[in-house]
């Protein structure tokens, strides 16, 4: 490895219960197609020395979701059963936020945070876009990872506009997002993702119409 190669940080976020036979189901991409491929990149971590940090969300006992203590807050057994170095527990979406997470990532002297995990547009979101905001370089796996269907005043979305919206918009400027087989390439070159920026995601967009 070049001594110009990521020096990265798995981040598992919110692999639990509740998101694949809970009250809170992931739809797009299939949990059981993106659970595999959290697996891979779990795996891959370890083979490379590629510190990894489980998140758990949790929330109090009488919560719908999360609750303390209840099935759906629990670690799905595919990241559970599998070697972690450090666990955080957060009770809101960014990793970053009321927890030692940042603390770790200087103690082990990461550049490159790399997510996996749930949800595409809401923990992972805001996770992503807090590691860019402090000075890290950000990779995103796409199908390790999720979201669900929303309706509320403003209109519906289905998951799978959620999760491509969404990816489109933090390849933008946020994040490099790739697949896991092309993370997994990038891990025997040693080199990083670049991620696109915000002017030519625009210019492409005015200039090359779908």
């Amino acid at each position: 490895m070049s001594a110009s190669a990521p020096r990265r940080a798995l981040v598992v976020i919110d692999v639990q219960n509740e998101y694949i036979s809970g009250n809170f189901k992931i739809e797009y991409p299939d949990p059981q197609s993106s659970l595999v491929q959290i697996g891979k990149a779990m795996d891959a971590a370890r083979a490379h020395d590629i510190p990894i940090a489980m998140v758990q969300h949790v929330l109090p006992p009488d919560a719908p979701i999360f609750a303390k203590g209840g099935f759906g807050v629990a670690l799905h057994p595919v990241v559970g059963a599998r070697p972690y170095d450090k666990l955080i527990t957060k009770d809101l979406p960014s990793t970053f936020a009321g927890t030692d997470f940042g603390q770790w990532l200087k103690e082990k002297n990461i550049d490159t945070v790399v997510i996996v995990g749930y949800m595409t547009h809401n923990c992972n979101d805001s996770t992503i876009r807090q590691a860019m905001h402090e000075g890290y370089a950000v990779e995103f796996l796409h199908d390790a990872a999720g979201s669900l269907p929303y309706r509320n005043r403003m209109g519906m979305a289905t998951a799978a506009e959620i999760h491509r919206v969404e990816c489109i918009v933090l390849e933008s400027s946020f994040a490099a997002v790739l697949s896991t087989d092309e993370w997994l390439a990038s891990l025997a070159t040693g080199t990083p993702a670049a991620r696109d920026n915000i002017y030519l995601s625009n210019q492409r967009a005015v200039l090359e119409p779908a």
